[in-house]
């Protein structure tokens, strides 16, 4: 009797233990805490970036100028004023061999005592006297920096006045096209020289071995 209560001490012992052990286990084996979703970022609108980059990637119409850019007022202004067109884009090509940002050519009328403005380079005398009863009579000189446009409507009545200047009679030494460019360059009073058998000078002929060159490539410029 005493062993079989001892057997039964000992399963009440084992069977305390065995509880003890579940609940120790139970407590050690919590589930895990759940971990917070990482919430994705929302992508940034671009919409102001675009635009942005669109806006600054226009150029002003003085950088990589090219005087084809300017095709349909050379053709226009030319038909006006009853000239060349043709000549009136080539000397525009011989006139751009400067920069012709309004800016540079302002701080170079500071140091240059007979500044020319504008993409045909016109001289303050010569604009003021083409302009009198002209549409653009009440215009400045000054604003040939800025209005490329007008520096060419200048520039084909300026060849316009030059032509009246020519003598009815003229040596055979030079086109008609070719004294008004040299009148563009040297002036009135030498073109007249010109026209009657003298030979240009070594500057002129310079300026007008530069129309030749320019020649075939205003052509094909005014075809834009």
């Amino acid at each position: 009797m005493a062993k079989r209560w001892s057997w039964v001490a000992v399963g009440v012992l084992l069977v305390g233990v065995w509880a003890a052990c579940s609940d120790n286990g139970t407590k050690t084996a919590s589930a895990p805490k759940t971990q917070p979703t990482a919430t994705k970022p929302k992508p940034t609108p671009t919409t102001t970036t675009t635009t942005t980059t669109t806006a600054t990637s226009t150029k002003p119409w003085y950088d990589d100028y090219d005087p084809a850019r300017f095709a349909p007022e050379v053709r226009r202004y030319a038909q006006q004023a009853g000239i060349n067109p043709q000549l009136l884009m080539a000397i525009l090509y011989n006139e751009d061999y400067k920069p012709h940002d309004p800016k540079f050519e302002r701080q170079w009328a500071e140091v240059d005592s007979d500044p020319a403005f504008g993409i045909a380079n016109m001289h303050r005398p010569a604009f003021d006297e083409t302009k009198r009863g002209r549409d653009f009579a009440k215009r400045k000189w000054e604003e040939l920096l800025d209005n490329p446009a007008l520096a060419i409507e200048a520039a084909a009545w300026h060849l316009h006045d030059l032509a009246k200047r020519l003598p009815s009679k003229r040596a055979d030494l030079y086109t008609k096209d070719e004294l008004l460019a040299l009148g563009y360059n040297a002036g009135g009073g030498n073109m007249r020289i010109f026209a009657r058998g003298r030979k240009a000078g070594s500057q002129a002929q310079s300026y007008l071995d530069r129309l030749h060159g320019n020649w075939a490539k205003s052509a094909e410029a005014l075809k834009s």
